[in-house]
């Protein structure tokens, strides 16, 4: 058995143009979350200026798109998805200025830029909920979700919050509850309003005009409720239980059947921005049908992701399969995309491998993501093979993580600093004290240190993504599910008359395996009946 460093084939000429689909099909997509990116001016939270200033790297992956999560003026409750202002930068964050630069270098580098558009909730800051919750009469009081109190004065329903407690809070203004289907601090839109709805594609319009090449919709499926204020039925017996919000099943706080036609007026926005791209956020009991219904036909959103993967304890060969022919290539089928990893959910390395494995891991994991089928989403970092931190409780900033300590998704674990320089303070992220602690033990993960380091996850990021972007049956092709056992996963992508088997061991054993085509990339220990530990191995099929 032979070990084989990410390798790839170099003598395939790219796509012809004829072979090309609209950009984002098929796209690798990076996720920077601002706060913990690079810092420019010292105060310890990332900045727009250091994204800018970074660009080059991101370039360099072979990534087509770049993705900003939210950087609008905020109180940052919730670190930015409470927005006080749709159309305003945070000045942590810098100017429109700076947000203009940024949207020029990435076009200068050939990326596209598309940023988050939180259509559910706003701040409690916004000027729309401060006018909504003024009195019972004014232009603005049913933008926001306004119930009277029961007869005893308990809240209107048993909803409950995503982050714990009750959906609805007492405001004394308008002696009335409001609803939140996250913080108490993001009270939900009323987005049944058309006035909402305009104000809202109002928005969507401002950033198209900056230049920005579409947006990834924040939890888009919590956009409506039931305006009958059903109470929701109890979730039946089993699964984890942290939060009151997991003892029930989410029929009336969320995914009215009318968000679909919200989203074919948003559509209609797009199609004024040739090569626009919305992307959904979509999560819960009902994920998978309200991502085939939001991308359904040409008149709807692009694609949508969900959570097949961000939240598994395990990467299975069945999990795998199961997400891949849940979508399958066929008409009025949408387009699927695809993340490992993102800033509210740990790190993938940490999650699926014990320690001796993890660079052999990372290193397989990031050719399997660039051999699904589908847009693929990578998180700053992961092209490091970034493990995640252990914050102590008395440096957590998320309020989740704060909330239902220990019993906690870790999304500080995943949003602590990049580390671009292993010799400079804080890893090369600030001169100041970071908003979060860096992560010690990826002292030996920094970009300096892998730079130039063939045997790096930085360099097998880069082998995977360009044979992806190389190979038409990888970036667009139809995918068959050969085998799914319990350690050897294998399918084949098709385009035109390229054929492709990819096989991967997603266990830390050895397992049989054999070769059938022409090996054009594979990661780890490869034998003629064998494949090592986490190998894999592409190979092109006459």
């Amino acid at each position: 058995m032979s070990h084989v460093e990410p390798l790839v084939d170099q003598s395939v000429a790219a796509p012809s143009a004829a072979l090309q689909a609209p950009w984002w099909k098929g796209a690798a997509i990076y996720q920077i979350y601002p706060r913990s990116f690079a810092d420019s001016n010292g105060d310890g939270i990332g900045d727009l200026a250091g994204i800018t200033a970074h660009l080059d790297h991101v370039a360099s992956l072979g990534v087509d798109c770049v993705w900003v999560s939210p950087f609008f003026t905020s109180p940052q409750r919730d670190f930015g998805y409470d927005v006080a202002d749709y159309r305003g930068i945070d000045p942590i964050f810098g100017t429109l200025d700076d947000f203009d630069a940024m949207v020029a270098r990435a076009h200068e580098l050939g990326l596209k830029l598309i940023i988050d558009q939180v259509y559910s909730h706003t701040s409690d800051e916004h000027p729309w909920f401060g006018t909504s919750r003024a009195d019972r009469t004014n232009p603005k009081a049913d933008w926001y979700v306004w119930a009277d109190a029961k007869a005893d004065g308990s809240p209107p329903n048993n909803w409950q919050s995503v982050f714990g407690g009750p959906s609805w809070t007492w405001d004394a203004r308008r002696g009335q509850y409001y609803f939140h289907n996250f913080l108490t601090e993001q009270p939900d839109l009323n987005v049944h309003h058309p006035a909402v709805q305009d104000a809202l594609l109002a928005v969507a319009r401002f950033w198209l005009e900056r230049g920005v090449d579409g947006f990834r919709i924040d939890a888009i499926n919590f956009a409506m409720h039931d305006p009958a204020l059903s109470d929701n039925p109890p979730a039946p017996p089993g699964g984890k239980r942290t939060r009151p919000f997991d003892f029930q099943l989410h029929l009336h706080n969320q995914s009215h059947p009318d968000i679909v036609k919200f989203l074919e007026r948003l559509r209609g926005v797009f199609d004024e921005y040739p090569g626009a791209f919305a992307l959904a956020e979509v999560g819960g009991e009902l994920a998978l049908r309200e991502m085939h219904e939001f991308t359904r036909g040409s008149h709807r959103l692009n694609s949508a992701y969900g959570f097949d993967f961000l939240y598994a304890e395990r990467l299975t060969p069945a999990l795998v399969a199961k997400a891949a022919t849940s979508w399958p290539d066929g008409p009025e089928i949408g387009w699927p995309s695809w993340a490992f990893e993102n800033h509210d959910a740990p790190r993938a390395v940490s999650r699926w491998a014990a320690p001796e494995h993890r660079l052999a891991f990372a290193r397989m994991k990031m050719l399997l993501l660039a051999a699904m089928r589908g847009t693929i989403i990578l998180y700053q970092g992961e092209e490091l093979g970034l493990t995640q931190v252990d914050v102590p409780f008395d440096q957590l900033q998320d309020p989740e993580a704060i909330a239902n300590w220990p019993q906690t998704l870790s999304r500080d674990g995943v949003r602590t600093p990049m580390p671009w320089c292993a010799t400079s303070p804080n890893f090369g992220f600030s001169v100041g004290q970071p908003w979060l602690p860096v992560g010690p033990e990826h002292v030996a993960l920094t970009v300096d240190r892998q730079e130039g380091d063939p045997h790096s996850v930085l360099a097998a990021t880069r082998a995977a993504l360009h044979l992806r972007n190389e190979r038409p049956a990888l970036r667009w092709g139809s995918l068959e599910v050969i085998e799914a056992g319990d350690q050897l996963l294998q399918f084949e992508r098709h385009q035109g008359d390229e054929r492709l088997r990819c096989s991967f061991n997603l266990s830390p054993e050895p397992t049989p395996w054999s070769a059938g085509g022409r090996t054009i990339a594979g990661t780890g220990d490869i034998g003629t009946g064998e494949l090592g530990p986490y190998a894999a191995v592409i190979e092109e099929i006459e």
